[in-house]
């Protein structure tokens, strides 16, 4: 539960960042950064001076975001030719997240907030939100309890010649019964996801998704997930869903198989795992995410399946884990290129995954804790494959 202190937090250490940078505010405008700095998701802007207090100013609910809201200073949005007496001062400095925010969006506050300059705060909010506090991990746990529930169940309801949008679907239903709140917020432009994906014969399909399996779909306008292709025995059966509880977000996958899982299959499952483990013991604060990545790539290359690893020949992701929190697609990364180092406090889920034309997609996912000691798993569910 969101607390006026743990807002009150997260507000300071904002402004700390600002202050560092020489930024004399910042003017978010993306949704879930200002419900993670206010506590309520209305249509507003969120001006947070690098000293002083926050102010949030209110298209629609007024009324809801001062009944949710934990800053004080919440009013409703002023005219435009209110703004620039509110809202600092000619030859401030004023963050933006420029990674989510539209240009015209820029371009219309350049132009009612004269005499200021903007400057891109992305990665400072965006590195921020990554350290969860032990309320949000206690959250991510809970988001986890409910998600491992469900995955549970895939057993009583899975059969051959289900198609796989029914089990899709029955996902989606059981999650939605308890609670789950449909959103699956991803930052990447032109990324999407809807809830997750449950694929068996179609899971060898190419496709725009930056993850390591994508789908068939139901159409080209929604090339990702689920098909309408029937579950055949003796092929592996994919389920990657998140849970999403009181916005925050867990990621796992769990693999089924009606009958007998190929043989080389199976070894890469247990390859899979062997990699996850070595990824969970390296999750330490300090350890740089470029480095995790590119030991579980080796690990899957020493293994003869490197080109097989994060994806289909010719078109692999290049990571192995990525943030969890508000969002699906959070900091850290696990991935090529990315030499950050962990922070006690993120979230990951780690997903290593193979993909053998001809035979299926197979692999694990579960959600860790970065600690001292290592990843702490948030998913407890078996992670042995399902046999029906």
């Amino acid at each position: 539960m969101l607390t006026r202190t743990e807002i009150q937090q997260r507000v300071s250490r904002l402004q700390e960042r600002l202050t560092l940078n020489g930024v004399q505010a910042a003017l978010l405008l993306v949704p879930i950064d200002i419900y993670y700095f206010t506590g309520t998701r209305q249509n507003s802007a969120l001006w947070v001076p690098s000293s002083g207090e926050p102010m949030l100013l209110v298209r629609k609910s007024l009324v809801r975001a001062r009944a949710e809201g934990l800053i004080d200073d919440i009013r409703p949005f002023p005219s435009s030719k209110e703004l620039a007496s509110l809202l600092g001062s000619e030859g401030d400095k004023v963050g933006m997240t420029f990674d989510a925010v539209p240009v015209a969006q820029h371009g219309w506050y350049s132009k009612v907030l004269p005499g200021r300059s903007f400057a891109d705060v992305t990665m400072l909010v965006r590195e921020l939100r990554s350290v969860k506090s032990p309320a949000e991990i206690e959250m991510l746990r809970h988001s986890a309890e409910k998600l491992c529930s469900i995955f549970s169940e895939v057993p009583t309801f899975l059969m051959a010649g289900m198609r796989e949008l029914d089990l899709a679907a029955e996902m989606e239903y059981r999650l939605r019964r308890i609670g789950h709140e449909g959103y699956v917020r991803m930052r990447a432009f032109n990324q999407e996801l809807f809830g997750g994906m449950a694929v068996s014969g179609s899971a060898t399909k190419y496709g725009f998704f930056d993850g390591a399996v994508t789908g068939q779909g139901l159409s080209g306008a929604s090339p990702q997930g689920a098909s309408l292709d029937e579950i055949r025995e003796n092929e592996p059966v994919l389920v990657d869903f998140a849970g999403v509880f009181n916005g925050y977000i867990v990621d796992m996958t769990r693999m089924f198989v009606i009958g007998t899982l190929d043989a080389e299959l199976q070894r890469a499952f247990d390859l899979s795992l062997e990699i996850q483990e070595a990824v969970r013991r390296a999750m330490t604060p300090g350890a740089i995410c470029e480095e995790i990545y590119r030991q579980a790539a080796a690990m899957a290359e020493n293994a003869g399946l490197g080109g097989n690893f994060m994806g289909m020949p010719g078109e692999q992701s290049r990571f192995v884990g990525h943030g969890v929190g508000l969002e699906l697609d959070e900091l850290p990364v696990l991935a090529q290129g990315f030499n950050m180092p962990l922070q006690a406090g993120q979230v990951v889920a780690v997903e290593p995954k193979f993909v053998i034309p001809g035979k299926g997609a197979i692999g694990i996912e579960n959600t860790f804790v970065v600690t001292e000691t290592g990843g702490e798993r948030l998913t407890e569910l078996s992670d042995e494959i399902v046999v029906i």
